[in-house]
């Protein structure tokens, strides 16, 4: 049990160094009992009457003797980095800005294989109708829809980025429409 009184915390420092603390006269009689946990033995105590720790008389050691990182790289460690990491100093090539690595990327489809992308209940639905499906071809990864291949059986609303001409051409002839999206 814990004193109520202001002398706790001083109860509570001399527990953990004494095991026990007794009250003071000023307030009633208590008893604090904590387990202390009696610390491993660090490594440093093994080397105890053994000059240099395992360190050697010569060497010994020191904090960084050769600096520490990639310290030296240029200057007392040149023959590491030379042999086993050649070309990590230096420049190449010209800065370009704003270099895009990849411009000319553009995902295409052929236009024989737009209705694979329709739901064939929704084809169904739709056949003999005014409404149309439409296929954003946006969220099945392609920008652009070509012309290849035959033009499609039903008339269908496309969303894409680009279109080919004899692709849209295509369409509208099918009866559907092409829409541009950014």
């Amino acid at each position: 049990d814990f004193c109520s009184s202001p002398c706790t915390l001083r109860c509570g420092i001399n527990a953990e160094y004494m095991g026990t603390s007794k009250s003071h006269s000023s307030h009633q009689s208590h008893t604090m009992v904590f387990k202390v946990s009696k610390a491993r033995t660090p490594k440093s105590h093994k080397h105890r009457g053994h000059v240099s720790h395992g360190a050697g008389r010569v060497g010994k050691a020191r904090k960084h003797p050769s600096g520490r990182g990639n310290a030296g790289g240029q200057h007392h460690h040149r023959i590491n980095f030379d042999k086993y990491h050649p070309g990590y100093f230096g420049k190449v090539g010209m800065r370009k800005f704003g270099f895009k690595k990849n411009p000319r990327y553009c995902p295409s489809l052929p236009l024989d294989r737009l209705l694979s992308l329709v739901p064939r209940k929704q084809l169904a639905k739709c056949k003999g109708k005014e409404e149309m499906p439409v296929v954003n071809l946006l969220r099945f990864g392609y920008w652009k829809l070509l012309g290849n291949g035959a033009p499609p059986a039903q008339p269908v609303i496309v969303k894409a980025r680009s279109f080919s001409q004899g692709a849209e051409q295509k369409i509208k002839k099918a009866g559907g429409a092409c829409v541009l999206v950014a």
